[in-house]
């Protein structure tokens, strides 16, 4: 595991309770129904990546779909086990190891901020074998133009901003479809909206 992730890991590690009691209640599910509406089955068989302590799985698993989590901090693999009774893996998207053509759907909310610039492409090409022929996968990225550390006073955590005419290209380099795209948080205006999402097919 490279030295940006281990930095990123053991502050969401030393960070865990305080992330899921500030996160556990934010209303996502426009990005959760962006995903159903588009995955070829419903219900379906879903991939949370970077799943924290297991909010979506609770969601998605509610709605009668298969959820698997996977995350790389430890403490979040076992919350989200223990919370939303789901199997969740262990990974680093830096060093995934997914099934072949598995799931109908990724969810990737605010996760894949994580991977450094230069690696996306080759890590939304190890998700697309993981999905079936014409799965999807939704992404929710913080908009900007910018990369490098976020120092907080409990560690740091490498993320990468993007926007879309930056980040459609690495989807379409990965061969996906790009189906839609959005801003959040909804209501602002968009200058305001510092979240991206994008809902792609696989082709």
């Amino acid at each position: 595991m490279e030295e940006r992730e281990i930095v990123t890991i053991a502050e969401y590690q030393q960070t865990a309770v305080s992330f899921r009691l500030g996160t556990w209640n934010h209303d996502v599910s426009q990005n959760r129904d962006a995903l159903v509406a588009a995955m070829p089955r419903n219900p379906g068989k879903i991939l949370d990546i970077g799943c924290g302590p297991g909010r979506d799985l609770v969601a998605f698993k509610s709605q009668g779909h298969t959820v698997i989590g996977l995350d790389a901090t430890p403490a979040f693999v076992e919350m989200a086990k223990e919370l939303s009774g789901c199997e969740v893996w262990q990974q680093s998207f830096l060093s995934l190891n997914l099934p072949l053509a598995m799931f109908d759907g990724i969810f990737a909310n605010a996760s894949l901020i994580h991977v450094p610039r230069d690696e996306m492409v080759r890590v939304l090409q190890d998700l697309h074998k993981s999905l079936v022929t014409a799965g999807v996968i939704v992404m929710s990225m913080c908009r900007g133009n910018w990369e490098g550390y976020d120092v907080r006073s409990s560690g740091k955590r490498y993320t990468v901003a993007w926007e879309y005419e930056t980040l459609a290209p690495c989807l379409e380099q990965a061969e996906f479809e790009i189906i839609r795209n959005y801003y959040r948080p909804p209501g602002l205006p968009c200058a305001e909206q510092s979240w991206v999402v994008i809902v792609a097919r696989k082709k």
